[in-house]
């Protein structure tokens, strides 16, 4: 049934999109709010992001989420950009309203919540070693610290990426008393509290090349993919000791913050993470 005229639409937009659960994880959000929010799935062509945004804007959409690969086409395509999304060079949430497009990025702060309060690791005072330099890891390092973790290593196989991120961040990682390096995988000494997995390596079943030291039975290893099985970088941080954890939890977060964004209302992440995870399994 299409949505009346009191229902807010928004939409996730992408190529692919179809495998996509924000639909799903959206639905959720207003069945348990109350918010009269109806949302679907777009397909854009790779050469039409523009003009499908600007045809659901005409359609009296309120905002998108973006996905691959057009979060850098709506960093370009925002009137204004959040903090956030201005640091992270790329927008996977636009809103539409009186003043225009609102480009941000709800990544990190789905990352960092998914840590802290559905893992219950604190980040403040930790080691936290990022793998990958990439738009991945380039969207979550602001959020990260901004949680003061004493220190916040990137590692990458292409050593310049990774100083191109150390350079970016010099001065938020001042501001937040964190120690800031980074390089190849020799960059890396000891055991870490947190490991982030940012590369799309588990995609291809690859693992990143890091010290083996990183992980110890104290270190939370994290990948931001997910899957119905482990990833290959779970099934190693298992195998050395350490406790893992995939990235669905960053998927629901970053969502309900886009929520947040959107309707001024926080729902309640932990349900609808659950009932996710269920149906990932069945």
């Amino acid at each position: 049934m299409p949505p009346d005229a009191q229902t807010s639409r928004y939409a996730v937009i992408g190529n692919p999109v179809a495998h996509s659960k924000s639909p799903q994880i959206h639905a959720q959000f207003a069945a348990q709010t109350g918010e009269p929010v109806a949302y679907e799935r777009r397909l854009a062509p790779l050469d039409g992001f523009v003009d499908s945004v600007r045809a659901f804007i005409a359609e009296g959409g309120c905002g998108l989420n973006v996905t691959v690969p057009f979060k850098l086409e709506a960093h370009r395509l925002a009137d204004r950009l959040s903090p956030r999304a201005a640091a992270a060079g790329a927008v996977n949430t636009l809103r539409f309203d009186a003043d225009g497009i609102l480009g941000d990025n709800t990544d990190g702060v789905g990352l960092v919540r998914d840590i802290e309060d559905n893992l219950g690791v604190a980040l403040a005072g930790r080691r936290v070693l990022l793998l990958g330099a990439g738009g991945a890891a380039r969207g979550v390092i602001l959020p990260l610290l901004e949680r003061q973790p004493l220190e916040l290593c990137i590692v990458n196989r292409t050593e310049a990426r990774a100083l191109e991120l150390i350079d970016a961040f010099a001065a938020a990682a001042f501001h937040a008393g964190c120690r800031f390096s980074g390089g190849d995988k020799g960059a890396a000494r000891g055991s870490f509290e947190v490991v982030i997995n940012a590369t799309a390596g588990s995609l291809d079943g690859c693992l990143p090349e890091f010290d083996p030291a990183a992980l110890g039975s104290g270190t939370l290893a994290y990948d931001m993919m997910y899957g119905a099985q482990p990833t290959v970088f779970m099934q190693h941080a298992q195998a050395s000791g350490a406790r893992s954890a995939d990235g669905l939890g960053m998927l629901v977060e970053q969502a309900a913050e886009s929520f947040w964004v959107w309707r001024g209302v926080r729902p309640d992440s932990r349900p609808v993470l659950a009932a996710l995870r269920a149906s990932l399994r069945a």
